[in-house]
Order: C-alpha cells, then sequence, then structure tokens
C-alpha cells in the first residue's frame, strides 16, 4: 500500500491527515482511549506528546540555518508577527466598536481578537517547512508569542498584563539557537537532523489533532464555522500579500499564519478572569474559537497549497 504517496498528495496531508484522525479519536474514542492508557507511551506518543515533539522538530529546522541567514530568520517572524495579531486587533476593535458586546453576525469582539491574533506555530511550522526553507521555519520562534491570552488582553483593554515575561520569550529562542549554532559549528550534525525537519510533522501532527474535539463545530454553529473561514482568508492572505510587497522568496508561506492556535480555546476563560463583564461571553466565545481552530487547521493549508501553484506557476517552474 501506498499510505505515505497518497497522504502526499494531499495538500499539507503530512499535517491534516494525522491531525484529522487525532481529531477523530479523541472526539469518539478519546475519554475511553486515554484514560485506558493513561501515562503509558500510547498517550505520551498520540496524546500528550505535541510540544516536545514540535520542540525537536524546530531543534532539527534550526541546524539547516546558516549564520548568514539568521537575520532573514529573525525579519520574517517579526513580520509576520506583527501582520497576525495587527489584524487580529483591529478588526477586533472595529467590530467591537460598530456592533457592541453582541458583536458581528454572533460573535464577540472577544471571540474575533482571540481566534484571529493567535495563530498555530506546529501547523505554520509545518507548512513552512514544506513550502518555504529554514528561515520561514526557525521563524516560529518569533510568531510563538502571540499563541495565547496576552494580545486579546492588551487590545480588550484588560488589567493586569503589561509584557510578556522574558522567560516565555526565551524558551521559544532557545532551541532555534542552540540548533543554528551547533548546525553551523559541524555539517555532520547538520545532515544527521536534516530528516527531521520532515519526518516528525506527522508524530506532532496527530496529538495536536487529539486535543481538539469535533462535536465543538456543532456547539459552534455557524458563526464559529465563519470565524475560521475568515481567520485563514484574512490573515492568510494578509500575510501572503505583505510577503509579496517585502519580495521574499517563498511568499505563500506567507499564508500560513490563516490559523487559529489550539491553546487559543483557553483565551476566553483567561481574560474573563481578569475582566468579569466578559464572562457573559465568553462561554459561546470558547466553542466559537474552538470551531476557528478546527476550520484553519483543515483549511489552511488547502489556501497555502493553492498560493504554492500561483507562486510555482508565476516562478515558471
Amino acid at each position: 500500500m501506498k499510505i505515505l504517496q497518497a497522504v502526499k498528495k494531499i495538500p499539507g496531508g503530512l499535517m491534516v491527515v494525522p491531525l484529522l484522525l487525532g481529531a477523530i479519536v479523541n472526539t469518539f474514542f478519546g475519554n475511553v482511549l486515554w484514560s485506558a492508557f493513561d501515562g503509558t507511551f500510547t498517550t505520551y506518543l498520540w496524546k500528550s506528546g505535541a510540544m516536545p515533539i514540535l520542540a525537536v522538530f524546530i531543534f532539527c529546522n534550526a541546524t539547516t540555518i546558516n549564520f548568514k541567514k539568521a537575520g532573514v530568520t529573525i525579519y520574517k517572524g517579526v513580520v509576520i508577527t506583527a501582520v497576525k495579531v495587527g489584524i487580529g486587533i483591529i478588526i477586533g476593535l472595529i467590530c467591537g466598536t460598530l456592533f457592541g458586546e453582541k458583536g458581528f453576525l454572533g460573535l464577540s469582539t472577544l471571540a474575533i481578537v482571540g481566534a484571529l491574533a493567535n495563530s498555530n506555530g506546529g501547523l505554520y511550522a509545518a507548512l513552512a517547512g514544506e513550502y518555504g526553507d529554514a528561515t520561514d521555519v526557525g521563524a516560529v520562534s518569533i510568531l510563538s508569542i502571540n499563541d495565547g491570552p496576552f494580545f486579546t488582553m492588551v487590545a480588550l483593554g484588560a488589567a493586569g498584563v503589561a509584557k510578556i515575561p522574558m522567560s516565555i520569550l526565551i524558551g521559544c529562542i532557545v532551541p532555534v539557537i542552540v540548533g543554528c549554532i551547533l548546525g553551523n559549528l559541524d555539517e555532520d550534525i547538520r545532515k544527521f537532523c536534516e530528516p527531521g525537519a520532515t519526518m516528525l510533522i506527522p508524530f506532532f501532527a496527530f496529538p495536536l489533532g487529539a486535543g481538539l474535539n469535533i462535536m465543538n463545530l456543532l456547539k459552534a454553529g455557524g458563526p464559529g464555522i465563519l470565524l475560521g473561514v475568515a481567520c485563514t482568508l484574512i490573515t492568510g492572505l494578509g500575510g501572503y500579500l505583505i510577503y509579496k510587497l517585502l519580495r521574499m522568496e517563498y511568499p505563500e508561506v506567507g499564508g500560513a499564519i490563516g490559523t487559529t492556535a489550539g491553546n487559543a480555546a483557553a483565551t476566553p476563560a483567561s481574560v474573563a478572569a481578569v475582566d468579569a463583564t466578559l464572562l457573559a461571553v465568553a462561554e459561546a466565545a470558547t466553542a466559537q474559537i474552538t470551531a476557528a481552530i478546527i476550520v484553519t487547521a483543515i483549511l489552511c493549508p488547502i489556501f497555502v497549497s493553492y498560493l504554492h501553484k500561483v507562486e510555482v506557476r508565476k516562478r515558471g517552474r
């Protein structure tokens, strides 16, 4: 059976197929499966192992970065982070100002900013690895700072948050720095780690999917699905156009920010804990953001694959 070949024919298949399988398993068998094998290699690999494996993936990619291109990695990271967060905050605040607490089409400002300003670093890294180069993948170390409630709290004027903890920022960058140093010091280390830049993708994709529940799509209804579609089309297109404007080598990678982070589902509760006036909309916002997570995980790889085909035709190869 040519399973791998079939998966690779699907846009972003190495990421999307395992992610969907993880979501399906978690939705229909999760309660029994994870409790039965709690604390075993089964759950470590397919339920709770996403972040450690993703960290290894980022490290392996970093070993392929040439020191001469390190500045490019930081530059790309700052650009896509500014685009993602900026679009999310601006659209959220406009909707909140024009439509009030009820929001637009059933979507509150909390839900809009929480979904649009947070990106799925794992999915971005996978798509960057497939359609870009090592500098694109390394940019995830900067992009990761938008993963969480910080920018949502800033946008909504919630109290108690003044800056991103330095430990979080350093923790995101250290694997990239160490990998980059080792890869430049020893060519053999670079060659040894290089296969991990592709091989590890399905291994962190499945547990990422295992953190999702497909039934939340039904709870969120149309507004939640609309939020996911808007996230991919608006922020993804924004990233792509900015990359085109700045003449990046692989502008299609800019579209890979059109996702919603997996832990963004916890953002409404985090914000409501700081500002109790948002408790009334927090529950609905959680369901809608969860739907956006699932929708963008499916739609964004297809969108980036389309942009890639457009760029390949333009490059004439």
